[in-house]
């Protein structure tokens, strides 16, 4: 007789006789499941979307509805609404410290506690995502909060649930996707409350939203109808505007997100077994493109060491270029290069076999001469770069690509080490990681404000500036423009404080980079 069987929550039915029929696991409450039809020829049994996360068997305690509860609350109080500012730090540090005490509690439950590496990778992780949400109330560039404001999402996620998933991808959704299975199982606390001692008051809640409910939807009709019940109802109903229901909908969020958080931590799902390793093939196969594609980057890296590193009339006589002219035409294609050959390299380390001593001494020389030659054409590229902005002034475009660039030189020295261990883990969170840190760097260094200085001094010593552009600037960029001359200085600071507005009302939006550029513009007599 067939029966269920197979991995944890997968389901495997099959009647063995027309009168007798094997019976069916129950899927918990909390998995996901796509229903098929119920008779005919294409019936079929539930397929469960994710057999190996089955969700905590038991529902949650006080102490994960009360961490909901609290984050909740400080993110209705301390988001801000206007504009973005301090809220989001101060959000971003109250959620941290409310997950990691969910963590220790359920690391404390578990049979089978991590490592205390493990340990130390996740803390990384969430201070990364209190370092990006700090961000926020210090710099007013809009690209650079958007950036870090997701960048922080993800880094949390990834806290919570990178270690539990081999896709990074699926660990900055993890979050997500377990706030919505955490509906159900808060529902079973509300259930088991109300069976238990609490049960009266848990009706009466229950009774009190239904109530309100009710009133929400027959209350504007009957206004609708008569103008003096509509008066009365107004002095009656306190008037809810775009704040308060903007501020309801973000609590409730940040709760489900606790809530989702929680439900990850107490069942995280169960490995998965491997579905067998990449397709076999043999040394020639994979030995000669790559062995074509070092001879190609040899070649390239050596005309670079002669006309790059070299004089300004040697590249004027073999190219018929300056310097500037140069670097500015080649940058772009390789970083073009860079990228792509750092996706050979991974495949490469991912499916070159290494069965034998003389297969291992081929992937090893072949794939870190590769590397090595690809890190010659990141600093060329670095080299480009440099003295294209020196010829035609910084611009944030420009140093945002440059620190890609130095973030692909980091990844390629990853993979260098990677390969010389003959290691074939792909390293996509050590480069997710060395990615979050190059641009916590970058906030650090002020990218606005540090393009503003630098042409600020380009200005003083050739006598260009772009003014047009530099009016395009954030507050970020004021510090630096008020050494311009008077007439320049004019030109541009007008059309950021234009911009800049009146000082925010509340304190959550309150912003460092803003302060400090209305103090500057106080002064200014244009």
């Amino acid at each position: 007789m067939s029966g269920a069987q197979g991995g944890t929550g997968d389901t495997v039915t099959g009647p063995e006789t027309p009168e007798q029929e094997a019976p069916q696991q129950e899927p918990s409450e909390s998995a996901v499941v796509v229903a098929a039809p119920a008779a005919g020829p294409f019936a079929s049994a539930p397929v469960l979307l994710f057999p190996h996360w089955r969700g905590p068997s038991a529902p949650p305690g006080w102490w994960v509805l009360a961490a909901a509860a609290a984050v909740g609350l400080t993110a209705a109080v301390a988001l801000p609404v206007e504009r973005p500012g301090i809220g989001w730090f101060v959000m971003a540090a109250v959620a941290a410290i409310v997950v990691g005490a969910l963590a220790r509690q359920a690391y404390r439950n578990d049979p089978a506690p991590p490592a205390a590496r493990a340990y130390a990778v996740d803390a990384a992780w969430a201070i990364a995502a209190v370092a990006l949400a700090g961000v926020i109330a210090v710099r007013d560039a809009e690209w650079l909060v958007a950036l870090c404001m997701l960048a922080a999402l993800a880094a949390g996620s990834i806290a919570v649930a990178g270690r539990h998933f081999r896709s990074l991808t699926f660990s900055t959704m993890a979050v997500v996707l377990a706030a919505f299975r955490a509906l159900p199982w808060t529902g079973r606390a509300l259930r088991a409350a109300r069976q238990g001692d609490g049960g009266g008051g848990a009706r009466t809640v229950v009774a009190t939203a239904l109530g309100l409910c009710l009133v929400a939807v027959f209350a504007p009709l009957l206004a609708s109808a008569d103008p003096a019940f509509a008066r009365v109802l107004d002095d009656l109903v306190p008037t809810l505007d775009d704040t308060v229901v903007t501020r309801a909908v973000v609590c409730a969020f940040a709760a489900a997100a606790v809530l989702g958080c929680g439900f990850l931590l107490m069942a995280p799902p169960t490995p998965q077994p491997q579905k067998g390793g990449p397709a076999r093939v043999r040394r020639v196969e994979w030995a000669l493109p790559i062995g074509f594609l070092v001879a190609l980057f040899g070649l390239f890296v050596g005309v670079q060491f002669a006309t790059l590193f070299g004089s300004d009339d040697y590249v004027r006589r073999t190219t018929g270029l300056t310097y500037a002219e140069y670097a500015r035409g080649g940058f772009w294609q390789l970083l073009a290069v860079t990228v792509l050959a750092l996706g050979v390299v991974l495949l490469a380390s991912r499916f070159a076999p290494t069965p034998t001593p003389a297969d291992r001494a081929w992937k090893r020389s072949l794939l870190a001469a590769l590397a090595g030659l690809t890190l010659v054409i990141v600093l060329s590229a670095l080299r480009r770069m440099w003295l294209y902005q020196e010829a035609y002034g910084f611009t944030t475009l420009r140093l945002v690509v440059l620190t890609c660039e130095l973030w692909l030189g980091v990844c390629f020295l990853l993979v260098l080490v990677a390969v010389l261990r003959l290691q074939a883990r792909p390293l996509v969170r050590e480069m997710a990681g060395a990615g979050v840190a190059a641009l916590v760097a970058l906030a650090a260094l002020d990218p606005e404000g540090f393009v503003a200085a630098s042409d600020v001094g380009r200005f003083e010593t050739t006598g260009k500036i772009d003014t047009v552009y530099l009016g395009r600037l954030s507050a970020d960029a004021v510090p630096a423009l008020v050494r311009l001359p008077a007439q320049q200085r004019c030109e541009v600071l007008p059309r950021i404080a234009a911009r800049l507005g009146e000082a925010e009302t509340d304190w959550p939006s309150w912003n460092a980079s803003r302060a400090a550029a209305r103090e500057a513009l106080a002064d200014l007599r244009c």
